[in-house]
């Protein structure tokens, strides 16, 4: 059964609001803009930086924080590596020695070499030294003639590139007490394998 009456609108104060639009005047203000400035410490969704650390690579006191800010996992060292060869090792190599391919490498026009300024390698006392927060802080903002990367690298995967970081650099200056026994006893028998 059809009736001629219009359909039953309950809410018409939500349809028909009272609001402004953008640009229109508003005489509630003295300026009389509708649009108004966010209020001092607005913090759009989703951009709060809460953790200092997280964020930025130092603590409450803005000193470089000693180690990564969360569990340093396998999955966060593959990513790390994977990022690392995308974003590094044109600079500093695949070993973290500083021997990328623009570091060594040779221009086919001129035949000479790219001319800049060597990388340092990761594996220097300085370097193996210096806190993980220093490195996140390197990757993001850059250092000398090393651009920053914080618009290219997101925050967590900055942290798997310094994670990684660690990795080459204990690969490359690795104690005996580092290793597991079942590395030892692998290695023991591979030299014992060759003398005989």
């Amino acid at each position: 059964m059809e009736s001629g009456d219009p359909p039953v609108h309950p809410n018409l104060n939500m349809d028909f609001q009272q609001k402004y639009q953008e640009q229109e005047a508003n005489p509630l203000f003295a300026d009389n803009a509708a649009m108004r400035k966010p209020v001092a410490g607005t913090v759009a969704r989703g951009l709060l930086k809460e953790n200092t650390a997280l964020h930025t690579g130092r603590n409450e006191a803005g000193e470089y924080v000693e180690r990564v800010p969360f569990p340093v996992t396998r999955s966060l060292l593959e990513r790390g590596q994977e990022r690392y060869d995308i974003y590094c090792t044109v600079c500093h190599g695949k070993a973290g020695d500083g021997n990328g391919i623009i570091m060594t490498g040779t221009s086919s026009i001129t035949g000479e070499g790219y001319g800049y300024t060597p990388a340092p390698t990761y594996h220097s006392e300085r370097l193996r030294n210096v806190t993980d927060g220093y490195l996140y802080d390197v990757v993001a903002n850059g250092v000398r003639n090393m651009p920053g990367y914080a618009q290219q690298i997101p925050v967590r995967d900055r942290w798997a590139i310094v994670a990684y970081v660690r990795a080459l650099q204990r690969s490359q200056n690795a104690r005996e007490e580092d290793l597991p026994d079942s590395a030892l006893r692998q290695i023991e028998q591979g030299s014992s394998a060759n003398v005989e």
